[in-house]
């Protein structure tokens, strides 16, 4: 059975982390792979890198962009590249561990699974643990023990790319990507993989998830991008409209259930977005949204989007008191 993996490596302007992060994959205990390199059109010595070590190791194979693309379009080009049975995804400033292959081929494996994702040590620049446990960090874990199917993905966001194992073979589920900047490229892989496939969460971190002033994405949350409450409930519900948009031009990729699903979940949000007092239309459509959601949850996002205005007043009292 071929067991070989791709490994696909997205580069722009990487040399600060780019060298450690090269040596951390070349050094793994499983070695039957391909380290499929796309380079953006970087301007610093990120080019001089990768040179240096594809002529090295001949496992490397670095394609020099001629127009930068974005970090989105760049993974979907990198898709196009995949000839093995199983890809995975690397960042260009982390270290990953050194079973991180070797453990999560041996997970997708063992039971035929589709997509393979784990936790990540955050660590700072200098490789030192802020926190053992990404997915405890953020709030994720009760979804991901709870869910391996499309309540994981659908309404949020639990599967970190860099973690992630998948079959090449789902790709023709997957590709092309949507054009929106809100939903990236490892959300849409593992919500296409959690709808037509197997997915399964394995509770260890598997690489050091490096955080510094250039993370593009990285353990920051809307809470701290955003100061007032209408900044933090107009992202929250544009993001929610730009989803559901998004799920109604793929329907295709969708079962009935859930086509008819966004299509109420648009109008829902679409209404409660210019909300600005008290609203309790369609609360029946609130509820099937949420369905799977606890009861705290439901009731904290409940007034969130519909008591606006109370609620305005309660976070103001907050952040009164905390300072």
């Amino acid at each position: 059975m071929d067991k070989k993996v791709d490994i696909l490596l997205a580069t722009y302007n990487g040399e600060k982390y780019l060298r450690e992060q090269l040596d951390s994959i070349l050094a793994q205990d499983y070695n039957d792979f391909n380290l499929i390199i796309s380079d953006d059109c970087s301007t610093d010595s990120t080019r001089k890198i990768l040179e240096d070590y594809e002529k090295k190791d001949d496992r490397i194979k670095v394609i020099y962009q001629q127009n930068n693309m974005g970090s989105n379009k760049n993974f979907e080009f990198l898709l196009s590249q995949v000839s093995s049975k199983y890809y995975m995804f690397s960042d260009q400033d982390d270290v990953w561990n050194k079973d991180k292959v070797k453990l999560s081929l041996e997970a997708i494996e063992k039971n035929d699974l589709d997509l393979v994702y784990t936790d990540l040590e955050v660590v700072n620049e200098d490789l030192v643990t802020v926190n053992k446990s990404f997915n405890k960090k953020m709030k994720l874990i009760r979804k991901q023990r709870k869910f391996n199917d499309f309540r994981l993905e659908y309404l949020y966001n639990c599967v970190t790319g860099c973690t992630m194992i998948c079959k090449s073979e789902n790709l023709k589920y997957i590709l092309p990507f949507p054009e929106t900047k809100n939903i990236l490229h490892d959300y849409w892989i593992a919500l296409i993989t959690s709808i037509n496939g197997k997915i399964y969460y394995l509770d260890v971190p598997t690489l050091k998830y490096r955080q510094h002033v250039n993370n593009q994405v990285g353990t920051s949350r809307y809470t701290q991008r955003y100061k007032t409450f209408d900044e933090k409930r107009d992202y929250i519900i544009d993001l929610k409209i730009d989803k559901f948009t998004t799920y109604l031009e793929r329907k295709n990729c969708f079962n009935t259930e859930l086509n008819e699903l966004s299509k109420q979940g648009l109008s829902y949000f679409q209404r409660v977005k210019n909300v600005r007092n008290i609203n309790f239309k369609d609360l029946n459509i609130y509820f099937k949204i949420f369905k799977y959601e606890t009861f705290s949850y439901k009731t904290f996002y409940f007034f969130f989007y519909n008591l606006p205005i109370l609620y305005r007043i309660g976070y103001n009292i907050y952040r009164i008191f905390k300072k």
